[in-house]
C-alpha cells in the first residue's frame, strides 16, 4: 500500500507579540511558541501568609533547619603580601568627574551640515528608499535564497548549481517561466552580492620590504622578502558601525550617570569626554573610541600557511552586550604580515626589530585615515537617524601577554641587559594624538585569569604538588580519583560534562570556564586546605571581575580575593612546587582594580569576544576557499558577508522582512486578485485568527491523573497530607472527615521553565535568561532526572539567607475552585555550614521529607556537588547517582554568574 503524504503547509499563522517574526502553520505551533518565547508572569504568592489567607500549600518555617551565618573572611591577611599585593593605593587614581558631564557639551545631535538641532527635534528618516526597493535584488525571493546560500547554509558552488537546476525542474512541471528562476547559477548569485551598495569597505593592501643592510653573501631569507599586509579603512567601517540601526538604543553618545559597567562608564572614557567639553571646537561632539584586537590563529594542522593574523576594531561606545552578542560590533579591518625565519636567526637582535616595526609600522598606517577624525570633528550619521559631531580617539588595545610585550616594545628575558626595551622603535600610538599604548593595554580575563592563572597555573600545579607529596605512582591514582569526580558531577542546564574527567588533550577557553565550574570540590581532601583556599579566592576574583555591573563594593572584595589568594598560594612556593610568582598573568591579577576603574567591566573586553570572532572572520571563510592561497578568498567572503549583513539591517529597518518570505508572496498576489476585481474570499489567504494567550509556561508530557495514583507514581504515601503543612497533627489522628478531597485531574509535567535576568550569563540582548528544570522519570530513556531548585522562603532577604535549596521530584496542577494551581514536589535538603553546604531533610523515622510547594516560590535551579571527602568514588557511580547515594552537598555558586551573584 502507498505511503500517504501530507501536503505542503503554509505558516499562516503571525505572532501577536510587537516585534516578533515568527509564523506558525496551526495552533499548537503557536501556543508552544508562546509559552516558551512569551511566557505570561503571574505574581508570586505571600510566602508565608496564614492557611485562612490562602488555599495555597507553602514551605515549613525556614527557622527549623538552624542556618548558620555565610561564612566571611576574618580578615587575618598579613598587611604586607607578596608579588606587591594591596600596594597600589586606588584611592589616588583621578576620577575625571563627579557629576555627569553636561548634556550640552557631548553628543548633541545636528544636521548634515553640522549645524545643532534645538532640543527635541525628530531625526531624518533612516533611508529614502521605497518600501519595495530590494536593490540589488529583484525582490524577497531572490535577497532570502542569496543570504541562505551564503550566510546560513554556507552552500558550495557546484550544490548551487544543482538547487537551481532542482528549481528550474520544477517550474517546468508546472507550467511556469523559467525565467522564474532567481538565479542562473552560482556566479549570478554572487555576482548579485557584489554588486550590493551597503556595507561595501574595499580591501587594500601595501607591502613591506626590509630596507637596512644586508650581508653581501647568503643574506638570511627574511631580509629579501616582501611582507603583503591587507586591510579595510578603519575609517569606513566605524562609520558604519555608528549607521547601525540596530545600535540606536544600545548606544553611549553622551556621558551619563556613573557607573562601571560599559566601556563609556570608566575614568578613561570621562577624562577623553572633559577634554571635549573644554575645547570650544570640539562642543557637542561625541567621542568615539577605536578599541583594536590583534590575535594570530590557525585554520588546520595540515601542512602549508595555516595561520593567520587578523585585525578586529570596534568601537566602546557600543554597550558591552551587544559586544559579546556578535551582533556586528566586532570587523576585521585586516591581516597582518608574520615574518618568519629559521631558529638560527628568530632571535637576533635584528630581526627581533624588524619583526615589531613591521607590526607597529602596519597598525600606523592602517589607521592613518582616523587621524584628521581625532583632531578635528565631523559629522557622522547614528543608527537612531540623527547626525552628530564625532571625535575619534584609540581606545584600548586587546592582546595576550606575547602580543603585549610586541605592542609595548619591550623582550621579555632581556631585562638585566637592556632594560627589557627594544631601542630605536617608537609604539604606533605615537602617530596619533592623545594615546600612549602603555596606558592602553586592556584586561584580557580568558589568557591571563581563565587559561594561565587558573588552568596553566594553580590545575597544573596541583598535578605537581601531589607527584612531590605522594610520589608519581600514588599520584596518579589520586589524580584518576579528582577525574572519576569530575566525570560524577550532576548534570545542569549550560553545564559542560567531562565524561572522562579533565585528561584531554585540545583544550578551549570553554573546556576551561567549564572547569572552573567543578573543579574545586574534586579536590578537596587530597591538597592542603591554603591550596582550596587559593582556588576558592582566585575563582571569586574571577567571577566579581566578570559581574556586568561593578560597584564601589565589589571593587573592595576583588582586592580581598586578590589579597587571600595572594597569601594562600604561598603553601606552593614552601612546597617546591613553584620557585616564584613573578609570572606575567598571575601579576596582572592585582592590577584588575585600576583597569575597572579606567575601562568599566572587563566582560566587554574580553579576548573571548575576538576569538569567536574568529571562526566567522577566519576559519569558516578558510574552510569554504580552494585552500590554495586562501586569503584573498577569504577577503571577499568576509566583504560578501558584510555586505548580506548590512542588506538585512536596511531591509529590517524599512519593515521590508515582515512575516515570512512565503507569506509576502502570498499577500501580494492576493492583493492583485483584489485589484481584478475577483471574489476576495477566493484568492484571499485563509489566516487562522490567533488563538489566546495561554498564561501557561510548564511544559511536558502527562502521567498519573489522580492524587492517588500520583502518590503512588511518586512513591509518596502522605501525599494528600502535603496539601495542609500547617496542620501539625499526625494523620491517623485527623478524622476522616477534615481531610482534604479533591476529586478532579491533575496534569503531570516533565519540566517547568524559569526566566530572569542574568546579564553577566551567556544571555538575550537585554539580560533575559531562560532555563529549564527537568522531572523526568526517563531522561533521554537512560536515566531519570531530577533537577535541584532555589525556593524562596523570605523575599526581603537577599541571597541564600532568604531561599533553600529542595530536589524536585514533579510538577503538577489541578484545578481547584475553578483556579489552576501549579505546584511542586520538592526534596528539600537541610542547611548545614550557611550557603554553601545543604544535606537532605528527614521527616520521622529516617524518612525524606516531603512538601508540595507553589511553583511560583521557585527561583531558578541550582547546581549541587557532593562532598566527596577523602574517600575514593567507584567508577560504577555514575553522575546521575550521586544525588540520592550522598548526603552532604556543596551548592555550586560557580555554577555560572548568575548562581554567584545569588548564592552569597
Amino acid at each position: 500500500m502507498p505511503h500517504s503524504r501530507r501536503d505542503f503547509s503554509i505558516l499562516r499563522i503571525p505572532c501577536t507579540k510587537p516585534g516578533c517574526n515568527h509564523w506558525f502553520k496551526n495552533k499548537s505551533g503557536y501556543t508552544q511558541h508562546m509559552n516558551t518565547a512569551h511566557p505570561l508572569f503571574s505574581a508570586a504568592p505571600p510566602l508565608c501568609a496564614e492557611p485562612s489567607q490562602s488555599t495555597r500549600p507553602h514551605l515549613d518555617d525556614p527557622s527549623q533547619f538552624n542556618r548558620s551565618p555565610s561564612p566571611i573572611f576574618n580578615g587575618d591577611i598579613d598587611p604586607i603580601q607578596s608579588d606587591g599585593a594591596g600596594e597600589e593605593d586606588h584611592s589616588e587614581i583621578p576620577h575625571s568627574v563627579q557629576s555627569p558631564t553636561p548634556a550640552e557639551f557631548v553628543g548633541r545631535p545636528c544636521d548634515p551640515e553640522g549645524n545643532f538641532l534645538p532640543p527635541g527635534a525628530l531625526p531624518l528618516p533612516l533611508s529614502e528608499k521605497c518600501p519595495n526597493d530590494w536593490t540589488p535584488y529583484h525582490d524577497r525571493l531572490e535577497f532570502e535564497l542569496a543570504n541562505y546560500i551564503f550566510t546560513k547554509n554556507q552552500t558550495p558552488a557546484a550544490q548551487i548549481d544543482h538547487l537551481l537546476d532542482l528549481w528550474a525542474a520544477s517550474l517546468i512541471q508546472a507550467g511556469a517561466d523559467l525565467s522564474q528562476v532567481p538565479f542562473k547559477d552560482h556566479r549570478d548569485v554572487y555576482r548579485t552580492i557584489d554588486n550590493t551598495p551597503l556595507g561595501d569597505v574595499k580591501w587594500q593592501s601595501f607591502s613591506v620590504k626590509y630596507t637596512g643592510d644586508i650581508p653581501d653573501r647568503d643574506p638570511t631569507p627574511w631580509m629579501t622578502e616582501s611582507y603583503d599586509v591587507w586591510f579595510r579603512d578603519p575609517h569606513q567601517v566605524v562609520q558604519n558601525m555608528l549607521a547601525n540601526p540596530d545600535y540606536a538604543t544600545k548606544f553611549a553618545t553622551e556621558m551619563d550617570e556613573r557607573q562601571w559597567q560599559d566601556f563609556m562608564s570608566g575614568d578613561w572614557a570621562w577624562n577623553q569626554a572633559d577634554q571635549i567639553a573644554e575645547d570650544p571646537d570640539t562642543h557637542g561632539s561625541t567621542f568615539v573610541p577605536v578599541i583594536l584586537s590583534s590575535d594570530k590563529t590557525t585554520v588546520s594542522v595540515a601542512t602549508g600557511q595555516n595561520d593567520y593574523y587578523p585585525l578586529y576594531a570596534s568601537i566602546g561606545n557600543v554597550h558591552n552586550n551587544v559586544h559579546r552578542a556578535h551582533r556586528g560590533a566586532v570587523a576585521v579591518v585586516g591581516f597582518l604580515a608574520m615574518p618568519k625565519t629559521t631558529k638560527q636567526h628568530a632571535k637576533t637582535a635584528i630581526f627581533r626589530k624588524f619583526h615589531h616595526q613591521l607590526f607597529h609600522l602596519s597598525l600606523s598606517f592602517i589607521l592613518q585615515n582616523l587621524k584628521p577624525g581625532m583632531m578635528k570633528p565631523e559629522v557622522v550619521r547614528f543608527g537612531d537617524g540623527h547626525y552628530r559631531h564625532v571625535i575619534y580617539g584609540l581606545g584600548p588595545y586587546i592582546v595576550d601577554y606575547e602580543e603585549q610585550v610586541l605592542l609595548t616594545c619591550i623582550q621579555n628575558s632581556l631585562l638585566w641587559d637592556e632594560y627589557g626595551i627594544i631601542a630605536q622603535l617608537v609604539p604606533f600610538t605615537n602617530d596619533f594624538p592623545q594615546a600612549d599604548i602603555n596606558e592602553l593595554i586592556a584586561p584580557d580575563l580568558l589568557h591571563q585569569i581563565i587559561k594561565g592563572a587558573f588552568k596553566d597555573h594553580l590545575v597544573a600545579w596541583v598535578e605537581k604538588y601531589l607527584v612531590i607529596t605522594y610520589g608519581q605512582a600514588r599520584a596518579d591514582v589520586i589524580l584518576d580519583d579528582i577525574d572519576r569526580r569530575i566525570a560524577a558531577v550532576p548534570a545542569f542546564s549550560g553545564l559542560r560534562r567531562f565524561p572522562q574527567g579533565r585528561n584531554f588533550k585540545q583544550w578551549t577557553g570553554d573546556d576551561s570556564k567549564a572547569l572552573m565550574k567543578v573543579y574545586l570540590p574534586a579536590i578537596e581532601g587530597y591538597v592542603p586546605t591554603d591550596i582550596v583556599r587559593a582556588f576558592h579566592a582566585l575563582l571569586e576574583f574571577c567571577y566579581l571581575v566578570r559581574c556586568n555591573i561593578i560597584t564601589k563594593t565589589s571593587l573592595k572584595e576583588i582586592d580581598d580575593a586578590v589579597a587571600r589568594f595572594h597569601q594562600y598560594r604561598e603553601i606552593l612556593k614552601t612546597s617546591d612546587v613553584i620557585q616564584t610568582f613573578s609570572l606575567p598573568r598571575q601579576h596582572s591579577i592585582k592590577h584588575y582594580n585600576t583597569l575597572i576603574r579606567l575601562f568599566g567591566a572587563p566582560n566587554g573586553l574580553c579576548s573571548s569576544i575576538t576569538e569567536s570572532k574568529h571562526i566567522k572572520a577566519v576559519k569558516e571563510p578558510w574552510r569554504w576557499s580552494s585552500r590554495y592561497k586562501a586569503l584573498g578568498q577569504m577577503l571577499v567572503t568576509n566583504q560578501c558577508l558584510d555586505k548580506l549583513t548590512a542588506s538585512c539591517q536596511d531591509f529590517h529597518a524599512r519593515g521590508m522582512l515582515n512575516g515570512t518570505c512565503l507569506t509576502s508572496v502570498l499577500t501580494v498576489l492576493n492583493m492583485q486578485a483584489s485589484r481584478e476585481h475577483h471574489n476576495a474570499g477566493q484568492h484571499e489567504l485563509p489566516v487562522l485568527s490567533a488563538p489566546g494567550e495561554d498564561n501557561k509556561y510548564i511544559e511536558g508530557t502527562k502521567h498519573a491523573q489522580r492524587i492517588p495514583e500520583l502518590s503512588a507514581e511518586l512513591d509518596i504515601c502522605n501525599l494528600a497530607d502535603l496539601s495542609n503543612p500547617k496542620d501539625t497533627r499526625d494523620p491517623t489522628e485527623v478524622p476522616l472527615l477534615e481531610f482534604p478531597h479533591y476529586r478532579g485531574q491533575i496534569s503531570i509535567f516533565n519540566s517547568a521553565s524559569s526566566t530572569f535576568h542574568a546579564p553577566s550569563n551567556l544571555s538575550g540582548i537585554g539580560g533575559m535568561k531562560r532555563e529549564y528544570i527537568r522531572a523526568c522519570p526517563s531522561w533521554r530513556n537512560e536515566y531519570a532526572r531530577n533537577d535541584c531548585v532555589f525556593v524562596i522562603t523570605d523575599s526581603d532577604t537577599h541571597g541564600m539567607q532568604g531561599m533553600d535549596v529542595a530536589r524536585v521530584m514533579a510538577f503538577f496542577s489541578l484545578q481547584q475552585h475553578g483556579k489552576q494551581i501549579p505546584c511542586a514536589v520538592g526534596n528539600v535538603p537541610d542547611p548545614d555550614t550557611g550557603m554553601w553546604m545543604v544535606k537532605p531533610a528527614f521527616a520521622a523515622q529516617n524518612t525524606p521529607h516531603f512538601v508540595v510547594i507553589y511553583i511560583d516560590t521557585i527561583f531558578r535551579a541550582a547546581h549541587l556537588i557532593p562532598v566527596f571527602g577523602t574517600t575514593p568514588l567507584s567508577p560504577s557511580i555514575k553522575f546521575y547517582h550521586v544525588l540520592d547515594i550522598f548526603k552532604l552537598f556543596y551548592v555550586n555558586k560557580f555554577a555560572d554568574h548568575h548562581a554567584f551573584e545569588i548564592a552569597l
